[in-house]
């Protein structure tokens, strides 16, 4: 179970990046409950349907299983890296609508739906996880938006790259243990 929450909180820090930029930008009332609905329910999906794609190809691949995801856990750390020393997407944001929260939460969410695949490496109830993730990635989303209200976006990078460190020494662990 350890794992789960590890693996949520290295899940949740795209979105909580990305709630960190929204509150550095806006004031609207009732966005940190917004951002952590929007997040929370689709990294709380995708890894679900990672899962479901994983268990449909494992028996074809299971020899590899534990290589590839391996390879999907160091390509998204990776990723997740790169993009904490980048401009985020929020410099570009001028108004939050519903559908500019739908395409943030899936575009945070891509990730967590090629980490579900690992799910089906480890001795986990996948409802069970999909539940943490969803609910780890609320809550910091949540606090995300007040934090960027509060303190701009200075923490927003850091907690990019630290959810991709940990998402890469997650892909050894499956790969070495």
């Amino acid at each position: 179970m350890l794992e789960i929450f590890i693996l949520a909180i290295a899940l949740s820090m795209d979105a909580f990046a990305v709630a960190i930029g929204l509150g550095a930008k806006k004031n609207i009332p009732g966005l940190a409950l917004k951002a952590g609905l929007y997040f929370g329910i689709s990294q709380a999906l995708m890894p679900f349907i990672g899962y479901l794609g994983g268990k449909g190809v494992l028996g074809w691949i299971e020899a590899y299983a534990h290589w590839i995801a391996f390879g999907l856990l160091i390509f998204i750390g990776a990723k997740m890296i790169y993009e904490g020393f980048q401009e985020g997407i929020e410099e570009d944001i001028t108004a939050v609508t519903n559908k500019m929260m739908l395409i943030l939460a899936i575009a945070t969410s891509i990730d967590a739906m090629a980490a579900g695949f690992s799910l089906t490496l480890l001795d986990v109830n996948p409802y069970v996880a999909c539940l943490v993730i969803g609910t780890t990635t609320f809550v910091f989303s949540w606090i995300g938006v007040f934090i960027g209200k509060n303190s701009g976006t200075w923490l927003e990078s850091k907690a990019e790259i630290f959810g991709g460190t940990v998402l890469i020494l997650m892909g050894f662990k499956i790969l070495l243990f």
